[in-house]
């Protein structure tokens, strides 16, 4: 279902036209819109952009986990805990007081292993690397992840539409029975990168799925930036690293909710983009990202661009120059 753009009142031949001064209305409507884009945000607003972007930085690594190799290659961090119930259940691990290390030769078996631990399978598989630019090693299930520390690929896309009274973007509500932040508000499409593919394509699979976006329309979205982040979580630690995309979209598109994680979609102006981004948490953690991101390069905010723009790119995991063929990439992380 799409939500109702809550300044369809104002739209030319809206509701708000039919009076005598609706012309007049619809001119003001432009006009706040040109005023928003110089807005000067309050002390309060920029410190919760900041906010957002240090709750997305929040471990500390190694902190109390030990590094985790497959053989030589750093992949991941694990618990002392987590080392000493792989030992237990035979796996061929060696720990020490800093690292615990698993024979290359057993990393096939991952997968099983977390089975045997317990931990939550979603039965999709992510490719195991040591970077996010580094070949693919091995696969473990996305549901693992977390609690093995290893790197999770991602995309987001803003959905852009540009119309008379200014910018506007496509957001969605996630479904309720998500078990991860159900209910929150996300992008038009995003998704984790499956072991196999690429960034791109998961996109215009995510695409096609969540929004019912066509294909050929999907795949001429822009590469804007990439992000990455170690944050603590409930399910674990995530380091992610998050492909952001811009695709601008026709007036006449309306996404539609294809395989039930996004409850409903709705158009807002960049004003009310940016009032929610910046005095709530309702947008999922990571969604807030890749806004301030967009925001900065449509000059919203300029007296803090450059605050934020050092928060964005100069914490815990810099992500490296973004490549024109990035790493190997399945639902809406």
């Amino acid at each position: 279902m799409v939500d109702q753009d809550p300044r369809a009142d104002l739209a030319p031949g809206g509701p708000a036209e039919s009076g005598a001064d609706g012309g007049v209305r619809w001119g003001l409507a432009r006009a706040a819109d040109r005023v928003m884009s110089r807005h000067m945000a309050s002390d309060a607003q920029i410190a919760k952009l900041h906010a957002h972007i240090t709750a997305c930085h929040s471990a500390t690594l190694p902190g109390t986990r030990l590094m985790f190799y497959a053989g030589p290659h750093h992949i991941g961090y694990v618990t002392p805990a987590l080392a000493a119930q792989l030992r237990a259940l035979g796996a061929p691990v060696t720990q020490s007081p800093v690292s615990a290390v698993l024979d290359m030769a057993a990393l096939p078996e991952l997968n099983a292993l977390a089975r045997a631990l317990g931990l939550r399978i979603r039965n999709e598989d992510f490719d195991i690397r040591a970077t996010a630019d580094g070949p693919a090693l091995g696969v473990l299930d996305r549901g693992a992840l977390p609690s093995f520390g290893v790197i999770g690929v991602g995309v987001h896309l803003n959905g852009l539409v540009r119309r008379a009274d200014g910018w506007h973007l496509w957001v969605a509500k996630r479904a309720a029975d998500k078990k991860l932040d159900p209910g929150k508000l996300d992008h038009l499409v995003a998704g984790g990168v499956a072991a196999g593919h690429t960034p791109i394509e998961t996109l215009i699979k995510e695409a096609a799925e969540e929004a019912a976006l066509p294909a050929a329309l999907a795949q001429t979205a822009k590469l804007t930036g990439r992000f990455a982040y170690n944050m603590e979580r409930p399910e674990g630690l995530r380091r992610d690293v998050v492909y952001a995309y811009d695709l601008e979209l026709p007036e006449s598109f309306a996404p539609q909710p294809a395989d039930g994680e996004v409850e409903s979609f709705a158009l807002w102006p960049f004003a009310q983009v940016l009032h929610v981004l910046s005095t709530s948490d309702a947008f999922k953690f990571n969604v807030a990202l890749v806004l301030i991101d967009l925001l900065i390069r449509h000059n919203i905010l300029p007296e803090a661009a450059d605050s934020l723009r050092t928060a964005l790119h100069g914490r815990n995991q810099t992500p490296p120059p973004m490549s024109s063929s990035p790493p190997n990439p399945a639902g809406r992380r």
